[in-house]
């Protein structure tokens, strides 16, 4: 039995009805609400990959592209991108869907990081994930460029010691499909 784990193993879906309590004075559903619930979904993605718990360290790149509105459904799917030592990149896809009009449209996406934590609150190593498919392969190779983009602007990585953006960074820093 293959125990390599890809990124399709860590999948975690969520739905919930947006509420009055969910929303703002336009009928729309607070934003940070909404990270409340992909904070959660992703959670369960990388405590799925990882086998033990996971908490947040970064939050990069939410876009909110648009509104969800009072009583429609609002799906977070989530997945682990990559693992690294004791981190894992987890992608973030938000959908808003219509029940009455049967209409779904694409709400918000993100990346977020998780850091693997022991009993004892320490980091902890994790696996490697396995992409199987191109498009699991592509973002795993990304989600190494994003990384070592985010490390390099926190001052922890200096270009000259990066893989993927020695001859990239403008390119990973202009293009919008990173």
């Amino acid at each position: 039995m293959d125990s390599r784990k890809t990124p399709s193993d860590s999948r975690a879906v969520m739905s919930e009805v947006v509420l009055p309590n969910d929303t703002n004075p336009h009928g729309t559903m607070f934003g940070g609400r909404l990270l409340s619930l992909m904070d959660k979904c992703a959670a369960v993605a990388a405590m799925r990959h990882a086998g033990i718990v996971c908490v947040t360290v970064s939050v990069d790149s939410v876009e909110f592209t648009s509104p969800i509105q009072l009583g429609e459904v609002v799906t977070i799917e989530a997945w682990v991108n990559r693992a690294f030592h004791t981190s894992l990149e987890v992608e973030i896809l938000v959908e808003a869907e219509n029940l009455i009009q049967k209409e779904r449209r694409q709400c918000n996406h993100a990346y977020f990081t998780f850091v693997a934590v022991n009993e004892h609150g320490k980091p902890d190593s994790v696996h490697p994930i396995h992409p199987e498919t191109d498009l699991e392969k592509k973002r795993y190779e990304r989600a190494a460029m994003r990384r070592e983009l985010r490390l390099h602007l926190k001052g922890r990585l200096d270009l000259k010691d990066t893989i993927y953006l020695k001859d990239d960074l403008i390119a990973a820093i202009s293009r919008r499909d990173l």
